[in-house]
């Protein structure tokens, strides 16, 4: 499983229309920081804050502004995951009565992201504008909901989307003579070494690595024929890691790894064209 973000602030402001053209909704989005969202992960910050003590936190310590800050609308997926919408609009009538179906389409996009339908990760979605038909009957769920779903896949396709991968943190007990062995097993799959300590008083060391959960498999036996059993990893998932290379242009990337995740979901391989969500005026 993956987890799909963004890396840049949305260049040019998205608009979508509702499938009778009466409604226009305008998003942006950008990354949230990691900072931040491994906040949200820990359960520091969650939609049941104080709105004022949370707003003062965002503008504080993460250089949100101050009447933005104030008005998350939701959090997502599943009510409190590492993903907001925010309503930065000026003065639009109505607004509240969008809010429900706006956080419907914001929960259903945050759960399927746009390349291969992976939860999101990091991403603030930010309400611009909102222009509305006067007349109720024209503006319900089912005209609002589609229309922010495609306006959000829209933002995200244009703010150099990529994908996350798990990461899990290697613990590995071993003698000093293993030690070879180890590295040569973990520079075969991606891994990271980032510190290793002798225990006092015995000839053991502690070694401790990064690893990518995808290279995980095989890997226990792979680093015992290494070392001839000498060395005992212990694998527990840390965190999610950007993974290199564009999705949106061709190469190993989308069309080895985003193809097979689309294709084992039953989707077309190729990813949907950006004119599919974003309309023009």
């Amino acid at each position: 499983s993956y987890r799909e973000t963004v890396t840049e602030e949305t260049g040019q402001e998205c608009m979508s229309k509702s499938p009778n053209k009466h409604n226009r909704l305008y998003f942006k989005c950008a990354p949230l920081g990691d900072e931040l969202t491994d906040h949200i992960d820990k359960g520091e910050m969650t939609p049941r804050d104080d709105i004022k003590i949370r707003g003062r936190v965002l503008a504080d310590d993460y250089g949100w502004d101050v009447e933005i800050a104030r008005k998350i609308w939701a959090f997502g997926p599943d009510i409190s995951g590492p993903n907001l919408i925010v309503d930065a609009t000026k003065a639009v009538q109505f607004l509240n009565e969008l809010k429900d179906s706006v956080v419907g389409g914001f929960n259903w996009v945050t759960k399927e992201g746009v390349m291969c339908e992976e939860n999101m990760r990091g991403i603030v979605f930010s309400i611009l504008d909102v222009t509305m038909h006067a007349d109720a009957i024209h503006r319900g769920g089912g005209q609002i909901i589609p229309t922010a779903r495609r306006v959000m896949y829209a933002a995200q396709m244009i703010s150099e989307p990529r994908l996350m991968e798990p990461m899990f943190l290697v613990e590995i007990t071993c003698p000093e003579g293993a030690m070879g062995g180890i590295y040569s097993c973990l520079n075969r799959r991606r891994g990271m070494v980032f510190e290793e300590n002798q225990r006092p008083g015995t000839p053991l060391y502690n070694v401790k690595a990064y690893l990518p959960v995808a290279e995980s498999f095989g890997f226990d036996s792979d680093l015992r024929a290494q070392t001839s059993g000498q060395a005992f990893p212990q694998c527990v998932f840390d965190h999610w890691q950007l993974m290199p290379g564009d999705p949106m242009v061709e190469g190993k990337t989308r069309d080895e790894l985003i193809a097979g995740i689309r294709k084992r979901k039953g989707l077309t391989p190729e990813m949907p064209p950006l004119d599919r969500y974003k309309d023009k005026l």
